[in-house]
């Protein structure tokens, strides 16, 4: 049946009307399950290598700490060494009066420690310096801590030392370590002191 042409051009003006005006509520799609999970997995891998590169920097951070301490650690160790190995060569030996041969006992036991040092140190150079106490004349002071000198070479040089790895030198009664003048000062003057010239680094204790 037709409609009546009125209210057929009214029905299709409302309709009309109500399309052009949203005639119903929007319909806001939902979320995606599957894009949730994704993004989650995402961030979660993120998280997982943040966390795995964290332990491995503190790891790395802190062996090079442990290594910088066992280098310092064994940079102490080698100082003290060589201090000890330096205090050894500094004993001086003695000499009697108007003499300069080697007196056996503690002298000759300086001495062998001297040379167990210079066997362990191949790089390493003494002057030896022969001293007098203040009896006899300058001349003659100069000639015998000379030869107080040149004795203490031949202990070393006779026992393997290259000759080229020690030199002497006289300051005849000089440089006296006690101004006294009795026995016990002359006593201490009559020596013989060892000073490093060369290769006094990184010294090694005799035996190692």
């Amino acid at each position: 049946m037709r409609l009546p042409l009125p209210i057929s051009v009214g029905f299709v003006s409302a309709i009309l009307i109500a399309s052009a005006c949203g005639g119903g509520p929007e319909v806001v799609p939902g979320p995606d399950p599957d894009s949730l999970a994704a993004e989650q997995a995402r961030l979660d891998s993120i998280a997982v290598e943040q966390a795995r590169a964290d332990s491995i920097r503190r790891a790395a951070e802190a062996a090079e700490r442990e290594n910088q301490r066992r280098i310092a650690d064994s940079l102490e160790a080698l100082r003290r060494e060589t201090e000890s190995v330096r205090q050894m060569i500094s004993s001086m030996v003695n000499f009697d009066f108007d003499r300069s041969n080697i007196r056996p006992g503690d002298d000759t036991q300086v001495l062998e420690q001297k040379l167990s040092i210079l066997q362990a140190n191949p790089q390493l150079r003494l002057r030896i310096v022969g001293h007098c106490d203040e009896r006899g004349t300058d001349a003659y002071n100069l000639a015998l801590g000379n030869r107080r000198a040149i004795s203490a070479r031949a202990f070393l040089t006779n026992r393997g030392v290259d000759e080229s790895r020690v030199e002497i030198l006289s300051r005849g009664e000089e440089q006296p370590l006690d101004s006294g003048g009795n026995e016990a000062a002359w006593a201490r003057n009559r020596r013989a002191e060892f000073e490093i010239i060369g290769g006094g680094d990184n010294l090694r204790p005799p035996g190692m």
